[in-house]
């Protein structure tokens, strides 16, 4: 039997109706004359599956939780239980597929049943289709068990046969073997002990670095007494147009990322009269890789969390980017430091599973003080598919946690850079306005480099394809 590690064990036990501890992706399939449709995306995940075997387990408490809880087959499984169907109403606007995105990624998975939902959207206006695909925090780590995108993804444009087996669930381990293993572990394991001790008293939240934290109460407007219900919003910007900036003013891609985002975070503060100063800047958790060579699967032990003070105070775009850069330059410099084109090239790799090392790392460390968490991931400069059909569009939504009222999760992928923003329903009516105001920052920015471009002189080296 497997446990659930101590992290995993609390992302369980603080899950809840306005905290629900669930990551999502957004993936928006090409139309066609042959769309995907339910009963194929099921033949499709069902011979899938047997590659992540614990989207097919449920965490098991053990007897007085004298024990963390451990993965054990699910005997009453039912794929269709997981795999859903929704449409938009007419005409199928981006705004409907919003409000349902919000809706759905609000919506707590069923904790007696295997951690995770996919959800096939139909009705977009253009005949495209939508999956959202949900994972609870505890069921994806990067190490044991990857994202179900990451399984369902392929570079070619053909489905793939692949060697399915009846599935037959284990037997119930049931409470007295539940509880006699617990016992011997506590034996063998007297830390893990301690650990379970301090959450029967109620002190295991407090003491496990970062989790669960208090937050301090503020008053700025990135902070909330978080609500049961979600908004969601997106938006699709050229990838080319960040090289160029990146080419002409130095940096990174993820430098200008960060700073159209400051620059967003000004504009739509501007909107709200709220009051901005030179010196108004707020404190983002930005997740990064570390350390380049090998690598491996366990991609949890790699991510760091990096605090960088956005500079939502300075008005002049290029300055801005500026001040991000340097702010990551020490990042940089460690020798650490991940490529973007190596994490992209990484044998079946999928951005949806690096967003969620990178949202399991802002919960670990939520004791550092931040107002925001935004997770940037590069994804393939190719075309990936799914069932056939190509992937066009792929935004992921980061859970909200502590009294942090939006968060922001980019991702890189085939010539486009896509925002995925979550804001929590009540406090943040205005995310569309939000992610208006990061494509006008970043439009802003662009427009700096296309300019100083015109000026500058012939013969100027165009980088290499992948590096960010």
């Amino acid at each position: 039997m497997q446990r659930l590690s101590p992290l995993d064990a609390l992302f369980l036990q603080s899950d809840s109706t306005t905290v629900p501890r669930q990551i999502a992706t957004l993936a928006i399939l090409e139309g066609g004359p042959e769309p995907l449709d339910h009963d194929r995306l099921l033949r499709i995940i069902d011979e899938r599956i047997d590659l992540v075997p614990r989207y097919r387990q449920v965490p098991r408490h053990v007897p007085g939780r004298i024990g963390p809880p451990v993965w054990a087959d699910d005997e009453n499984f039912d794929i269709t239980m997981h795999v859903r169907r929704s449409a938009l109403p007419s005409p199928g606007t981006r705004d409907s597929l919003h409000e349902l995105v919000g809706r759905l990624i609000a919506r707590r998975l069923d904790l007696e049943r295997p951690l995770w939902e996919l959800y096939l959207v139909e009705g977009l206006e253009d005949g495209a289709v939508a999956l959202l695909f949900k994972s609870h925090q505890a069921l994806v780590d990067g190490s044991e068990t990857v994202d179900l995108a990451q399984v369902l993804l392929e570079e070619v444009a053909h489905d793939r046969d692949i060697p399915h087996e009846e599935w037959t669930p284990r037997p119930d381990p049931g409470a007295v073997t539940l509880a006699a293993s617990a016992i011997n572990r506590t034996v063998t394991h007297p830390g893990e002990a301690l650990h379970t001790v301090e959450r029967i008293a109620g002190r295991f939240v407090r003491h496990l670095p970062g989790i669960g934290a208090p937050t301090p109460p503020t008053t700025d407007v990135l902070h909330t007494t978080l609500s049961r219900h979600r908004r969601f919003a997106s938006l699709a910007v050229s990838f080319d147009d960040l090289r160029r900036v990146r080419e002409l003013h130095g940096g990174t891609v993820n430098d200008a990322v960060l700073a159209s985002i400051a620059g967003g975070l000004r504009g739509w503060m501007l909107t709200r009269a709220e009051p901005v100063t030179p010196k108004t800047s707020f404190r983002a958790l930005v997740p990064m890789s570390v350390v380049s060579e090998g690598l491996p699967t366990s991609l949890g032990s790699r991510v760091r969390g990096h605090l960088l003070s956005l500079p939502v105070g300075e008005s002049n775009p290029v300055v801005r980017l500026h001040q991000v850069s340097y702010a990551l330059k020490d990042h940089r410099e460690t020798g650490l430091a991940v490529a973007a084109n190596e994490l992209a090239n990484l044998p079946g790799f999928a951005t949806s599973t690096f967003h969620a090392v990178g949202a399991r790392v802002a919960m670990a460390e939520a004791r550092r003080d931040h107002h925001i968490t935004i997770t940037n991931v590069p994804g393939s400069f190719d075309p990936v598919y799914l069932a056939g059909q190509q992937v066009r569009e792929v935004y992921s939504a980061i859970p909200l946690h502590g009294s942090r009222a939006v968060s922001i999760a980019v991702t890189s992928y085939n010539g486009h850079v896509f925002f995925g923003l979550v804001g929590d329903r009540d406090a943040v009516p205005d995310l569309d306005v939000l992610a208006q105001c990061i494509a006008e920052s970043m439009e802003e920015l662009v427009d700096t480099a296309t300019s100083a471009g015109r000026r500058a002189p012939r013969g100027r080296q165009r980088p290499k394809r992948g590096d960010a």
